[in-house]
């Protein structure tokens, strides 16, 4: 089953915050911080290590985040040069304000990544620091690890380097807003830069093989004093942002692959097996894709409002599994040290604020930088990353599926037995008579079984909904036959 994202805004106090409270409680996760690694914030916040920063404020950066968020883990400022662009990526430098081995360190190193729920989260560190001190907020002098990477006309990467340095955000942005601007031709540079700079990468990324699955978020509206299920279609603005910290992802795993020292995201190029069962729900989806084009080009095609190529898109995911950690030293590089996705070597680096593994990268590319070795206390860690990041990252996908489920369960609580229009995205390997399906409306994708013949993979069917409610934690639908359907109610 695919990952889905969901977003829930305004609904703290609607009866879905009780249900998602017991989530977090049944799932044995981290819970509040030891009163030490409050101090240990507390203290971090009010005396950060900036002895190595230099002063970069003159630069105008701005942030790009959902309007709610406070934890700004990246700030940009783009440029035209002569002969191409700057980018200048400022990264908050949590480093800054912790201790290497300290009470605040442990307990990074526990937690790995910040957890997120529909309608709170769980963070890495403190919110002193993610949420204030560390952040990006506009108008606040910040600690950062501030990149320079120089592109061509093109958008090829021609130069790259990183450094500390003290930083201030002029502007904090939505992708909205963002893609108004630019869209009515109103956007200044350096925002309007954005879109050319994050265009051409776009294009890199297409000759280089890679791909970004610009899947439909799932989101909690409100409707006549209650909530329901919607489809969101991200906005090209956030594929630009996007392409942003890949360059930088990718711009700083080449740092550590040529200085021999490093920890790389990857990702196994997909099996035939795979690729040809992929080729198969092409064909059952009724999506055409020519043996001689490659499979990037074809996602591109893709319109996700379309309900075939939107089952497709689910599909496609199958690709995407198998990513994980490679930490490697004195110079020999992982197999495979390539992310597929992104047909190049990558690492995480933009996101310390909620990523722990982030941390180090930006260490180890800034000694590379410096010409230094790395500190002891980043090459004594490296080894033991890859794995807490795996159960970190394990961690961050139950939560993510057992939040949609409930919210789905919960959202469709009194309409069993209603019947709804939907899609087969996915068949079981071993029983072709259950699978999954894609409403439109409400904005649900779950499982369906009980039926006696193959479901009709990429075709519309009429289901009925035989579980529901919080107690039932997921959502389940039965096939129908067609003379016994009849309406589902208005949502």
């Amino acid at each position: 089953m695919p990952r889905r994202h969901l977003r829930m805004t305004g609904a703290a106090d609607c009866s879905l915050g009780a249900a998602l409270r017991a989530l977090r409680t049944e799932l044995d996760l981290p819970d509040a911080f030891p009163p030490e690694v409050l101090a240990e914030a507390a203290e971090g916040a009010r005396a950060p290590d900036l002895s190595a920063h230099e002063d970069a404020t003159d630069l105008p950066f701005l942030t790009i985040d959902p309007p709610a968020s406070t934890d700004l883990d990246q700030a940009m400022h783009l440029e035209r040069r002569p002969h191409g662009f700057r980018v200048h990526y400022a990264i908050a430098d949590i480093a800054a304000y912790l201790r290497p081995g300290g009470a605040l360190d442990a307990e990074a190193h526990r937690r790995a990544t910040t957890l997120y729920f529909p309608d709170d989260r769980i963070p890495l560190h403190p919110t002193v620091l993610s949420e204030g001190a560390a952040s990006l907020l506009p108008g606040a002098t910040r600690p950062a690890a501030l990149w320079r990477i120089d592109l061509d006309g093109d958008g090829r990467t021609v130069a790259a380097d990183v450094r500390r340095a003290l930083v201030r955000s002029r502007a904090k942005l939505d992708y909205a807003d963002v893609q108004r601007r630019i869209d009515a031709g109103t956007a200044e540079e350096p925002l309007a830069l954005l879109r050319d700079i994050g265009r051409l990468r776009e294009e890199q990324e297409l000759a280089r093989g890679g791909i970004s699955l610009d899947l439909p978020e799932q989101e909690i509206v409100q409707r006549d004093g209650s909530y329901g299920l919607a489809y969101r279609a991200p906005l090209p603005a956030e594929g630009w942002n996007a392409q942003l910290s890949l360059l930088t992802g990718m711009a700083a795993a080449r740092l550590m692959a040529d200085t021999g020292t490093g920890i790389l995201r990857t990702l196994p190029i997909a099996p035939d097996g795979a690729v040809a069962r992929l080729r198969r729900s092409a064909r059952a989806l009724r999506v055409d894709w020519p043996h001689h084009m490659p499979y990037a080009e074809v996602v591109r095609s893709l319109d996700p409002q379309k309900g075939n190529h939107a089952a497709f898109l689910l599909e496609c995911t199958t690709l995407l599994r198998g990513a994980g950690y490679t930490a490697f030293a004195d110079g020999e590089l992982p197999e495979p040290a390539v992310h597929a996705a992104v047909a190049d070597l990558y690492t995480h680096c933009t996101a310390p604020l909620r990523r722990l593994v982030d941390r180090y990268a930006s260490e180890l590319c800034l000694a590379a930088t410096a010409g230094k070795e790395p500190p002891e206390w980043v090459r004594e860690a490296l080894p033991a990353l890859p794995k807490e990041m795996a159960e970190g990252t394990r961690r961050a996908g139950t939560v993510e599926r057992a939040s949609v489920d409930l919210v789905e369960a919960a959202l469709l609580e009194g309409r069993v037995g209603e019947i709804f229009d939907a899609y087969v995205v996915d068949l079981e390997d071993r029983d072709p008579s259950a699978g999954t399906v894609h409403l439109r409306e409400p904005a649900i994708v779950g499982r369906i079984e009980g039926g006696t013949a193959p479901l009709p993979l990429g075709e519309r069917l009429r289901v009925r909904l035989t579980r529901a409610g919080p107690a039932s934690k997921a959502v389940l639908f039965a096939p129908v036959r067609e003379e016994t359907a009849t309406p589902a109610r208005e949502p």
